[in-house]
């Protein structure tokens, strides 16, 4: 039977039609602080990158702030994103609510279903945005208007949030469905190789993994485009400097969200491709890879800060090695 039928069968609401019983879950209190750590560590290092960024849009050159602008979007994803989510969570574990009772209509599931789904697609899509500006000032440096690309960057990053807002609204219209996860203390779309859920199954997987695959291309053309300029007789070194400092993050940035998110997408794919059942230890091992990509994000920026600030102590206090 179809799930979107049971709610008509039994008056049981989309969300909960999958998993009929509630789930067995033992309170611990490692739960409770586990996902309280987790959540304030992320917190406070996107807190921390968001400042930084702040103090390098306002010392930096025209030319890096595109690149800039981008961090901040990621940043301000990455915050809400742990946030929101994780809010829930923490809640989940502290009050051991009932989601039955607290949300009979499912509207709070939703609500945490898109959440889920539009801050994990952010990330992803903000990164081969990134990857088009680099490919795009490296390899075709006059195509671009330099008085236009802050606007034009901002339109990119609220660009991004509305592509990935509207997939996150696709299953309230019938395509795809959200329903609570194990342990029964978050909710997130139906993987499943059936109907509507496989469509956006289908969807959220092959658009993250499009992400990944057309960031690792443009990258790797921008690296090989830069091992030329610097191999070559052009003189402007702290031009080379600047763009070899941002592809070095963004190659970061692309190698973390490579590593988290490639094993939910690929189960993803996988499972509903293969008919496979869906083992649910394994997606919530997946998730908990795909969150830790909010919480290393913000290191990239403020290790590279650091490292631009030993740097410049370097220059103003040994002057002399630089004039040999």
């Amino acid at each position: 039977m179809n799930a979107s039928a049971l709610p008509l069968a039994n008056n049981t609401p989309l969300c909960y039609s999958i998993n009929s019983t509630p789930f067995k879950y033992h309170p611990t209190i490692a739960s409770a602080y586990f996902s309280s750590i987790f959540a304030t560590l992320g917190l406070t290092s996107n807190l921390i990158a968001f400042v930084v960024l702040i103090k390098s849009f306002q010392r930096s050159h025209s030319r890096s702030r595109a690149f800039l602008i981008f961090l901040g979007g990621l940043v301000v994803t990455d915050f809400m994103g742990l946030l929101v989510t994780g809010s829930i969570v923490i809640s989940f574990h502290v009050t051991h609510f009932n989601w039955r009772l607290l949300d009979p209509t499912c509207h709070f599931c939703n609500f945490m279903g898109m959440s889920m789904v539009f801050y994990g697609l952010c990330p992803l899509l903000l990164g081969a945005a990134m990857a088009v500006e680099r490919f795009i000032g490296i390899n075709c440096p006059f195509a671009r208007s330099t008085s236009m690309s802050k606007r034009r960057t901002v339109s990119m990053v609220l660009m991004v949030w509305l592509i990935a807002g509207c997939i996150a609204l696709l299953p309230l219209t019938g395509v795809g469905s959200y329903h609570i996860q194990m342990p029964g203390s978050w909710c997130f779309f139906n993987i499943s190789s059936k109907g509507n859920d496989l469509a956006f199954s289908l969807l959220f997987s092959l658009v993250g993994l499009m992400c990944i695959t057309a960031s690792f291309l443009l990258n790797t053309v921008s690296i090989v485009t830069l091992i030329k300029v610097c191999c070559g007789q052009d003189r402007n070194q702290r031009r080379r400097d600047h763009e070899i400092e941002m592809m070095v993050q963004l190659i970061l940035i692309m190698v973390i969200a490579s590593t988290c998110w490639c094993p939910l997408l690929i189960y993803i794919l996988m499972s509903v491709v293969t008919a496979d059942p869906v083992r649910d230890e394994n997606v919530l091992f997946c998730i908990r890879m795909a969150t830790c990509n909010q919480i290393f994000d913000p290191w990239i920026y403020i290790m590279c800060q650091v490292s631009q600030l030993r740097s410049l102590l370097h220059k103003l206090c040994f002057p002399e090695v630089l004039s040999k």
